[in-house]
């Protein structure tokens, strides 16, 4: 009772907020303190519509000051206009000073979840059989914590790391809003943001989903994703007296050849790299094909397996899909106007105009226009497979996943490293937690993690922090 009563304090004292349900008796003091600060952070609403980064930073901040960082180590920022959409830089000074930094990134915002769409109240911590529910928890409050509680530690441990670690926590990465808070460092303090490499979202592990974890992921590297315009337009008329000649028609004859649009495989290292490695890993006819494909691109039987696996399948080349339709102007009139936005998701070393040109020379019509509009920003620019970047991360997936290969891989989707490469900070997505192969409900329903997932996570990229921190 002692023991507990002064655990209680040191929680209070903290300002953390104590779970709502009994604790794990397996859960070491610090774990306790851990998972309270994840809780605060996931039951701060943080969405676009009904939350606030600002005021999640403000409690981050505060649990800062309390660890012992003064005034000066922690840099608040917020673009004009958007008062709810800030984040911090937080910098521990290291004691070399040749060394570069090392850069801890995340976001803070989160998609937006409905609670009468989730069985659980979705900005409620709630732990059930093995996992922890709420939005956030995988992408990537749970990231956020390992980064602020590692943080944390080190100004307890009075740690002095050789390199410099900065850790830089922003708002606006699930979109909603043009403030994107890693773009608007990259443009206005790139001195805040200088460092030799970016830990980020994007790497973690795959599981079975009964337990076993079968591959751990160094996320290297993502595609660029843009939007194009596709448009059909047309003097209209009147809808009593139709005519072939139709923009809606016109469209849709369009997008049925972007639906069978498929652009040639390519590989990078880092997909080729991925595609040997998570192929040796299973022992089924789709991993014999993935390393078969590594070995030769040429190979169509092996493509055709592959592809069967829609994820892998993205992996290996660009890709493009219809994802929105507007048309008409009225409902006794033929269209004079009829667009669709195509979302694609680039290559490495594809560019914007040849995958234009591409959708324009599948369409085949000269009445339908495509164009570009604002991307969400920059080329992607693929970083390294640097040994001094894979080298400690693989020595600690044996320490803590023993028998599991770290695979490097490249995000189908989009992170904020890209903005933090275009001024030449490579980024890369550690190993540590992992996830089931639905996903875990990420920008959807009862988004979950792993409890084992959080605790192992926190261990191994807390380790891995230090052993960036004190390398040449």
């Amino acid at each position: 009772m002692r023991q507990a009563a002064k655990l209680l304090i040191g929680l209070t004292l903290a300002g953390l907020p104590l779970a709502a349900n009994a604790q794990s008796p397996a859960l070491r003091p610090d774990q306790v303190t851990f998972r309270a600060l994840y809780q605060e952070l996931i039951e701060t609403d943080t969405s676009i519509t009904t939350g606030s980064c600002t005021a999640l930073a403000d409690k981050i901040a505060v649990h800062l000051r309390q660890a012992g960082y003064a005034d000066d180590q922690i840099v608040r920022f917020a673009g004009p206009g958007h008062p709810k959409e800030g984040g911090l830089v937080l910098i521990l000074p290291g004691t070399s000073k040749d060394l570069k930094p090392l850069l801890l990134l995340g976001h803070l915002d989160v998609v937006v979840a409905r609670r009468e769409d989730w069985t659980r109240d979705p900005y409620k911590l709630v732990e059930e059989n093995g996992y922890f529910y709420g939005r956030g928890t995988s992408d990537m409050k749970a990231m956020d914590a390992i980064w602020i509680d590692a943080m944390m530690r080190f100004k307890a441990q009075g740690y002095h790391p050789r390199r410099t670690i900065k850790m830089a926590l922003t708002c606006g990465e699930e979109g909603g809003s043009p403030f994107n808070g890693a773009e608007y460092l990259a443009k206005n303090r790139p001195d805040l943001l200088a460092a030799e490499f970016a830990l980020n979202e994007g790497g973690g592990g795959r599981a079975d989903g009964k337990g076993k974890v079968l591959t751990a992921a160094m996320h290297v590297g993502e595609k660029t994703s843009i939007s194009f315009r596709v448009e059909a337009t047309n003097p209209g008329g009147h809808s009593s007296t139709p005519v072939r000649d139709n923009a809606i028609y016109e469209l849709v004859d369009a997008l049925a050849k972007v639906r069978d649009l498929e652009f040639p495989l390519q590989f990078s290292p880092t997909t080729r790299a991925f595609f040997a490695r998570a192929g040796a890993a299973r022992d089924d006819d789709l991993g014999k094909a993935m390393i078969a494909l590594s070995k030769d691109p040429k190979d169509r039987a092996a493509e055709a397996i592959v592809n069967r696996d829609r994820s892998f399948h993205s992996m290996l080349r660009t890709t493009c899909v219809a994802t929105l339709l507007d048309g008409g102007h009225a409902e006794n009139a033929l269209p004079q106007r009829a667009g669709a936005n195509v979302n694609c998701r680039i290559f490495p070393g594809d560019t914007v105009e040849g995958t234009r040109a591409a959708l324009m020379a599948a369409i085949g019509d000269p009445k339908v226009t495509v164009t570009a509009r604002d991307g969400r920003g920059p080329l992607a620019v693929p970083p390294p497979l640097d040994p001094k970047v894979i080298g400690p991360a693989e020595k600690l997936v044996t320490k803590y996943y023993p028998g599991v290969p770290l695979v490097p891989t490249m995000s189908t989707g989009a992170t904020d490293g890209i903005f933090l490469e275009a001024i030449g900070i490579p980024s890369y997505g550690p190993p540590g937690t992992f996830s089931d192969p639905d996903g875990n409900g990420t920008h959807g329903l009862n988004e979950r993690l792993a409890a084992r997932a959080l605790y192992t996570g926190r261990e191994l990229l807390t380790e891995l922090v230090r052993a960036y921190a004190d390398a040449e």
